[in-house]
């Protein structure tokens, strides 16, 4: 089937500002490495996320680079405030994954366990009511978070085509009665346009 989103993957690294940034930036080339490995075609956007002027950079990078679906990778702890403005500003899916600490020899300037800033992002995800991708098992090695992007994928391609759904249907409701509609919210929330027509409405066009 050819009437289907193409999927253009953008990767996002976010580190907070009292940890080593360069622990983020060379994760995030190992995911990206992986990812390409994997047969992913995932953009790697430069700017690390540390504040609020960063993430608003990195959403300029991102538009320049027409990136329709957003991962955003927590390479050191991560900021959950500008983590999370940059996936409210986002108009597209947006996915949530976290690095895992991996040797234990370097937990001066080397630690990347994540864990505790996607409990924290996650927390602040649901202040903003924002509904991101987020894996069973979110905290991972490069190989393991490449592995959640490609399932992450199909999640993406599914929600890019439905928001730009459109449903005719037939029923007994004329248009526009929404207080006698059927249950329509939740293909709202998705970005979905519904228009039901009953028999009257039809007669009336025919």
């Amino acid at each position: 089937m050819t009437n289907m989103p193409k999927v253009r993957l953008g990767l996002v690294a976010v580190s907070r500002d009292c940890f080593p940034i360069e622990l983020s930036r060379k994760r995030q080339l190992r995911v990206a490495e992986e990812c390409r490995k994997a047969g992913l075609a995932v953009v790697r956007i430069p700017t690390i996320v540390e504040n609020e002027t960063d993430a608003l950079k990195a959403l300029e990078e991102v538009r320049a680079k027409r990136v329709n679906a957003l991962v955003l990778y927590l390479g050191n702890f991560g900021p959950e405030g500008p983590t999370t403005i940059l996936a409210q500003k986002f108009d597209g899916p947006v996915m949530v994954a976290a690095a895992a600490e991996e040797s234990g020899k370097d937990l001066v300037n080397g630690r990347g366990d994540a864990y505790c800033g996607m409990l924290n992002n996650s927390y602040n995800m649901g202040l903003r009511k924002l509904r991101p991708y987020v894996p069973e098992y979110p905290v991972g090695t490069p190989e393991e978070v490449a592995a959640m992007i490609a399932g992450f994928v199909p999640v993406a391609r599914v929600l890019l085509g439905m928001s730009k759904l459109k449903i005719f249907s037939f029923g007994p409701r004329p248009q526009d009665f929404l207080a006698c509609n059927a249950p329509i919210k939740p293909l709202y929330d998705l970005g979905v346009e519904v228009m039901e027509n009953s028999e009257l409405d039809l007669y009336d066009i025919f």
